[in-house]
């Protein structure tokens, strides 16, 4: 299954969008699904239901974070490629979507602040576009997955 379809398959079985994009990546960053779904679970809801950053795009980021960051503190070139690398996903995500902040791409969707997620129902499903989120962000990292293996 490719990465996309792997992302919106969980999206669509009650996972946050930054869970299912990190959880289709698992094959590739290294990472068991459990340890995988805890370190992402936090960003979905734009981070805790604060609606900024979408999930889908976090979970993005982690990803490329694992595939190919840096972890020498020192290392300022590759520090800036790496940024340079995250406003990429972020622009592409942008170009596709319009904005990467979770409240604006859930205008006239009620944000239930300070309650509990809403329930995975077939009115959420219906009424929620996160799922074509978690698919897009899942293609950004798989055409760059692509161009570094060219």
């Amino acid at each position: 299954m490719d990465h996309v379809k792997k992302a919106e398959e969980l999206f669509n079985n009650g996972y946050n969008c930054a869970q299912s994009v990190v959880g289709a990546f698992c094959d590739e960053i290294g990472l068991d699904f459990e340890t995988a779904m805890k370190m992402s679970s936090s960003f979905g809801g734009g981070m805790g239901k604060l609606r900024e950053v979408c999930g889908a795009c976090s979970g993005a980021f982690a990803v490329a974070g694992l595939l190919w960051g840096y972890s020498e503190n020192d290392d300022h070139k590759k520090k800036s490629e790496h940024y340079a690398l995250i406003r990429r996903i972020a622009e592409e995500f942008k170009a596709k979507n319009k904005t990467y902040i979770c409240k604006e791409l859930l205008v006239g969707i009620k944000n239930t602040d300070g309650e509990n997620p809403a329930k995975r129902t077939e009115e959420y499903y219906a009424t929620r576009p996160c799922c074509k989120f978690v698919g897009d962000a899942a293609e950004i990292i798989e055409k760059i997955m692509e161009e570094k293996q060219q």
